[in-house]
Protein backbone atom coordinates (compact mmCIF):
# COMPACT_ATOMS: atom_id res chain seq x y z
CA UNK A 1 0.00 0.00 0.00
CA UNK A 2 2.89 2.36 0.74
CA UNK A 3 4.08 2.27 -2.87
CA UNK A 4 0.62 3.24 -4.14
CA UNK A 5 0.44 6.10 -1.64
CA UNK A 6 3.84 7.43 -2.71
CA UNK A 7 2.86 7.33 -6.37
CA UNK A 8 -0.44 9.07 -5.58
CA UNK A 9 1.57 11.90 -4.02
CA UNK A 10 3.91 12.12 -7.02
CA UNK A 11 1.03 12.15 -9.50
CA UNK A 12 -0.94 14.75 -7.52
CA UNK A 13 1.94 17.22 -8.01
CA UNK A 14 2.26 16.26 -11.66
CA UNK A 15 -1.39 17.11 -12.43
CA UNK A 16 -0.86 20.59 -11.04
CA UNK A 17 2.29 21.10 -13.10
CA UNK A 18 0.49 20.03 -16.28
CA UNK A 19 -2.52 22.22 -15.58
CA UNK A 20 -0.58 25.32 -14.59
CA UNK A 21 2.35 25.26 -17.04
CA UNK A 22 1.89 22.90 -19.99
CA UNK A 23 -1.84 22.93 -20.78
CA UNK A 24 -2.50 25.05 -23.86
CA UNK A 25 1.22 25.65 -24.46
CA UNK A 26 2.59 22.22 -25.32
CA UNK A 27 0.66 19.78 -27.51
CA UNK A 28 -0.54 16.94 -25.24
CA UNK A 29 0.41 14.18 -27.70
CA UNK A 30 3.94 15.59 -27.95
CA UNK A 31 4.09 15.87 -24.16
CA UNK A 32 3.03 12.24 -23.74
CA UNK A 33 5.52 11.12 -26.40
CA UNK A 34 8.34 12.95 -24.61
CA UNK A 35 7.30 11.38 -21.29
CA UNK A 36 7.34 7.86 -22.69
CA UNK A 37 10.72 8.32 -24.40
CA UNK A 38 12.26 9.70 -21.20
CA UNK A 39 10.77 6.87 -19.15
CA UNK A 40 12.17 4.37 -21.65
CA UNK A 41 15.62 5.99 -21.41
CA UNK A 42 15.45 5.66 -17.62
CA UNK A 43 15.16 1.88 -17.94
CA UNK A 44 17.38 1.55 -21.02
CA UNK A 45 20.55 0.53 -19.08
CA UNK A 46 18.76 -2.59 -17.78
CA UNK A 47 17.28 -3.35 -21.20
CA UNK A 48 20.74 -3.24 -22.78
CA UNK A 49 22.41 -5.38 -20.11
CA UNK A 50 19.65 -7.78 -19.09
CA UNK A 51 18.28 -10.45 -21.43
CA UNK A 52 14.53 -10.80 -20.90
CA UNK A 53 12.70 -13.96 -21.99
CA UNK A 54 10.92 -13.22 -25.27
CA UNK A 55 7.48 -14.20 -23.97
CA UNK A 56 7.84 -11.93 -20.93
CA UNK A 57 9.18 -9.06 -23.03
CA UNK A 58 6.21 -9.24 -25.40
CA UNK A 59 3.78 -9.46 -22.47
CA UNK A 60 5.26 -6.37 -20.79
CA UNK A 61 5.37 -4.42 -24.05
CA UNK A 62 1.74 -5.36 -24.77
CA UNK A 63 0.61 -4.24 -21.33
CA UNK A 64 2.49 -0.94 -21.70
CA UNK A 65 0.99 -0.38 -25.15
CA UNK A 66 -2.53 -0.78 -23.74
CA UNK A 67 -2.22 0.62 -20.20
CA UNK A 68 -0.37 3.79 -21.23
CA UNK A 69 -0.10 4.12 -25.00
CA UNK A 70 -3.69 3.41 -26.03
CA UNK A 71 -5.07 4.86 -22.79
CA UNK A 72 -3.42 8.24 -23.44
CA UNK A 73 -4.54 8.29 -27.09
CA UNK A 74 -8.18 7.76 -26.09
CA UNK A 75 -8.02 10.11 -23.12
CA UNK A 76 -6.47 13.05 -24.96
CA UNK A 77 -8.74 12.56 -27.97
CA UNK A 78 -11.75 12.84 -25.64
CA UNK A 79 -10.85 16.48 -24.97
CA UNK A 80 -12.09 17.26 -28.49
CA UNK A 81 -15.61 16.39 -27.31
CA UNK A 82 -15.64 17.07 -23.56
CA UNK A 83 -14.74 19.79 -21.13
CA UNK A 84 -11.93 19.20 -18.63
CA UNK A 85 -14.50 18.84 -15.83
CA UNK A 86 -16.37 16.15 -17.80
CA UNK A 87 -13.18 14.18 -18.52
CA UNK A 88 -12.27 14.23 -14.82
CA UNK A 89 -15.80 13.19 -13.88
CA UNK A 90 -15.93 10.26 -16.29
CA UNK A 91 -12.56 8.82 -15.17
CA UNK A 92 -13.99 7.92 -11.75
CA UNK A 93 -15.35 4.57 -13.00
CA UNK A 94 -11.88 3.00 -13.20
CA UNK A 95 -12.17 1.22 -9.79
CA UNK A 96 -15.22 -0.71 -11.02
CA UNK A 97 -13.33 -1.86 -14.11
CA UNK A 98 -10.33 -2.97 -12.03
CA UNK A 99 -12.58 -5.11 -9.83
CA UNK A 100 -14.48 -6.57 -12.80
CA UNK A 101 -11.29 -7.45 -14.72
CA UNK A 102 -9.78 -9.07 -11.64
CA UNK A 103 -12.87 -11.20 -10.95
CA UNK A 104 -13.15 -12.25 -14.61
CA UNK A 105 -9.43 -13.00 -14.91
CA UNK A 106 -9.54 -15.27 -11.88
CA UNK A 107 -12.90 -16.74 -12.96
CA UNK A 108 -14.59 -15.64 -9.75
CA UNK A 109 -18.23 -14.71 -9.39
CA UNK A 110 -19.19 -11.04 -9.57
CA UNK A 111 -21.50 -9.72 -6.87
CA UNK A 112 -22.39 -6.37 -5.32
CA UNK A 113 -20.42 -7.48 -2.23
CA UNK A 114 -17.18 -7.57 -4.20
CA UNK A 115 -18.00 -4.44 -6.18
CA UNK A 116 -18.94 -2.59 -2.99
CA UNK A 117 -15.61 -0.87 -2.22
CA UNK A 118 -15.16 0.20 -5.85
CA UNK A 119 -18.70 1.58 -6.07
CA UNK A 120 -18.22 3.45 -2.78
CA UNK A 121 -14.98 4.95 -4.13
CA UNK A 122 -16.84 6.00 -7.30
CA UNK A 123 -19.56 7.66 -5.19
CA UNK A 124 -16.93 9.52 -3.19
CA UNK A 125 -15.22 10.76 -6.35
CA UNK A 126 -18.59 11.71 -7.85
CA UNK A 127 -19.40 13.87 -4.83
CA UNK A 128 -16.06 15.66 -5.13
CA UNK A 129 -15.97 16.12 -8.90
CA UNK A 130 -19.60 16.29 -10.08
CA UNK A 131 -20.36 18.86 -12.77
CA UNK A 132 -23.49 18.90 -14.93
CA UNK A 133 -22.43 17.45 -18.32
CA UNK A 134 -23.11 19.23 -21.59
CA UNK A 135 -25.75 17.77 -23.90
CA UNK A 136 -23.42 16.58 -26.71
CA UNK A 137 -20.93 14.33 -24.97
CA UNK A 138 -21.70 10.69 -25.78
CA UNK A 139 -18.72 10.01 -28.05
CA UNK A 140 -16.38 11.71 -25.60
CA UNK A 141 -17.86 9.60 -22.81
CA UNK A 142 -17.13 6.43 -24.81
CA UNK A 143 -13.52 7.54 -25.39
CA UNK A 144 -12.94 8.16 -21.67
CA UNK A 145 -14.44 4.80 -20.74
CA UNK A 146 -12.16 3.19 -23.31
CA UNK A 147 -9.20 4.90 -21.61
CA UNK A 148 -10.43 3.72 -18.20
CA UNK A 149 -10.74 0.15 -19.46
CA UNK A 150 -7.20 0.25 -20.88
CA UNK A 151 -5.71 1.52 -17.63
CA UNK A 152 -7.66 -0.96 -15.52
CA UNK A 153 -6.79 -3.89 -17.80
CA UNK A 154 -3.08 -3.06 -17.68
CA UNK A 155 -3.01 -3.00 -13.89
CA UNK A 156 -4.81 -6.32 -13.54
CA UNK A 157 -2.76 -7.97 -16.31
CA UNK A 158 0.52 -6.91 -14.70
CA UNK A 159 -0.60 -8.49 -11.41
CA UNK A 160 -0.96 -11.85 -13.15
CA UNK A 161 2.50 -12.05 -14.76
CA UNK A 162 5.20 -14.28 -13.33
CA UNK A 163 7.94 -11.67 -12.96
CA UNK A 164 10.14 -12.97 -10.14
CA UNK A 165 11.65 -10.74 -7.46
CA UNK A 166 11.36 -6.96 -7.24
CA UNK A 167 14.89 -6.65 -8.65
CA UNK A 168 14.01 -8.83 -11.64
CA UNK A 169 10.86 -6.79 -12.22
CA UNK A 170 12.78 -3.49 -12.28
CA UNK A 171 15.36 -4.94 -14.70
CA UNK A 172 12.67 -6.00 -17.18
CA UNK A 173 10.19 -3.14 -16.77
CA UNK A 174 11.70 -1.16 -19.62
CA UNK A 175 9.78 -3.39 -22.04
CA UNK A 176 6.60 -1.84 -20.62
CA UNK A 177 7.74 1.52 -21.97
CA UNK A 178 8.82 0.01 -25.29
CA UNK A 179 5.15 -0.76 -25.94
CA UNK A 180 3.92 2.55 -24.52
CA UNK A 181 6.44 4.54 -26.57
CA UNK A 182 5.49 2.78 -29.79
CA UNK A 183 1.80 3.61 -29.47
CA UNK A 184 2.55 7.15 -28.28
CA UNK A 185 4.73 7.69 -31.36
CA UNK A 186 1.78 6.70 -33.56
CA UNK A 187 -0.39 9.20 -31.66
CA UNK A 188 2.13 11.98 -32.26
CA UNK A 189 2.28 11.13 -35.96
CA UNK A 190 -1.51 11.09 -36.33
CA UNK A 191 -2.73 13.88 -34.04
CA UNK A 192 0.08 16.17 -32.79
CA UNK A 193 0.22 19.90 -33.50
CA UNK A 194 3.94 20.36 -34.13
CA UNK A 195 3.59 24.13 -33.76
CA UNK A 196 3.20 23.52 -30.01
CA UNK A 197 6.57 22.02 -29.20
CA UNK A 198 8.16 22.62 -25.77
CA UNK A 199 9.79 26.02 -26.18
CA UNK A 200 11.26 27.10 -22.85
CA UNK A 201 13.65 25.67 -20.26
CA UNK A 202 10.69 25.55 -17.88
CA UNK A 203 8.74 23.36 -20.31
CA UNK A 204 11.63 20.92 -20.59
CA UNK A 205 12.27 20.82 -16.83
CA UNK A 206 8.61 19.91 -16.23
CA UNK A 207 8.73 17.27 -18.97
CA UNK A 208 11.87 15.82 -17.38
CA UNK A 209 9.99 15.51 -14.08
CA UNK A 210 6.95 14.01 -15.81
CA UNK A 211 9.01 11.60 -17.90
CA UNK A 212 11.62 10.38 -15.43
CA UNK A 213 9.72 10.63 -12.14
CA UNK A 214 5.94 10.66 -12.76
CA UNK A 215 6.01 8.25 -15.72
CA UNK A 216 9.23 6.22 -15.36
CA UNK A 217 9.46 5.83 -11.60
CA UNK A 218 5.74 6.38 -11.04
CA UNK A 219 4.31 3.67 -13.28
CA UNK A 220 6.96 1.19 -12.19
CA UNK A 221 6.13 1.76 -8.51
CA UNK A 222 2.37 1.76 -9.19
CA UNK A 223 2.41 -1.57 -11.00
CA UNK A 224 4.81 -3.01 -8.42
CA UNK A 225 2.51 -1.78 -5.65
CA UNK A 226 -0.48 -3.28 -7.46
CA UNK A 227 1.06 -6.72 -6.85
CA UNK A 228 1.30 -6.09 -3.08
CA UNK A 229 -2.37 -5.35 -2.35
CA UNK A 230 -5.64 -7.09 -3.14
CA UNK A 231 -7.62 -6.07 -6.20
CA UNK A 232 -10.22 -4.18 -4.16
CA UNK A 233 -7.57 -1.98 -2.54
CA UNK A 234 -6.01 -1.35 -5.94
CA UNK A 235 -9.41 -0.39 -7.34
CA UNK A 236 -10.07 2.16 -4.60
CA UNK A 237 -6.57 3.65 -4.88
CA UNK A 238 -7.31 4.56 -8.50
CA UNK A 239 -9.65 7.31 -7.28
CA UNK A 240 -7.65 8.51 -4.27
CA UNK A 241 -5.68 10.70 -6.66
CA UNK A 242 -8.69 13.01 -6.99
CA UNK A 243 -8.70 14.41 -3.42
CA UNK A 244 -4.89 14.30 -3.29
CA UNK A 245 -4.63 16.32 -6.51
CA UNK A 246 -7.18 18.87 -5.30
CA UNK A 247 -5.29 19.35 -2.03
CA UNK A 248 -1.98 19.95 -3.83
CA UNK A 249 -3.69 22.29 -6.29
CA UNK A 250 -5.16 24.27 -3.41
CA UNK A 251 -1.91 24.35 -1.42
CA UNK A 252 0.25 25.51 -4.33
CA UNK A 253 -2.10 27.66 -6.42
CA UNK A 254 -4.97 28.46 -4.02
CA UNK A 255 -7.60 27.18 -6.44
CA UNK A 256 -11.06 27.12 -4.88
CA UNK A 257 -12.32 23.89 -3.30
CA UNK A 258 -15.81 23.08 -2.07
CA UNK A 259 -14.72 21.73 1.29
CA UNK A 260 -18.08 20.14 2.13
CA UNK A 261 -18.02 18.10 -1.06
CA UNK A 262 -14.32 17.39 -0.64
CA UNK A 263 -14.74 16.19 2.95
CA UNK A 264 -17.77 14.00 2.26
CA UNK A 265 -16.25 12.42 -0.85
CA UNK A 266 -12.86 11.79 0.79
CA UNK A 267 -14.53 10.21 3.82
CA UNK A 268 -16.38 7.78 1.54
CA UNK A 269 -13.11 6.89 -0.21
CA UNK A 270 -11.38 6.19 3.10
CA UNK A 271 -14.31 4.03 4.17
CA UNK A 272 -14.13 2.16 0.87
CA UNK A 273 -10.39 1.59 1.40
CA UNK A 274 -11.06 0.19 4.88
CA UNK A 275 -13.73 -2.08 3.40
CA UNK A 276 -11.40 -3.21 0.63
CA UNK A 277 -8.73 -4.28 3.13
CA UNK A 278 -11.16 -6.86 4.52
CA UNK A 279 -11.62 -8.53 1.14
CA UNK A 280 -9.17 -10.82 -0.63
Amino acid sequence: MQLLLWVTLIWSFSFSLIGEFLAGRVDPYIAVGCRMVLALLLFAPWLLRKRTPIKQAFALAGIGAVQLGLMYLLLYHSFLYLTVAEVLLFTILTPVYVTLFDRLWRRRSISIYWLGPALLAVLGALIIRFKVPTTDFWFGLALVQGANLCFAFGQVAYRQLALGSSLQQSQNFGWFFVGATGVSALGCWAFADWQKMPATANDWLILLWLGLVASGLGYWLWNAGARQVNANQLAVMNNLLIPAGLLVNFALWQHSVNWWQFGAGTLLMLLSLSWAKRLS
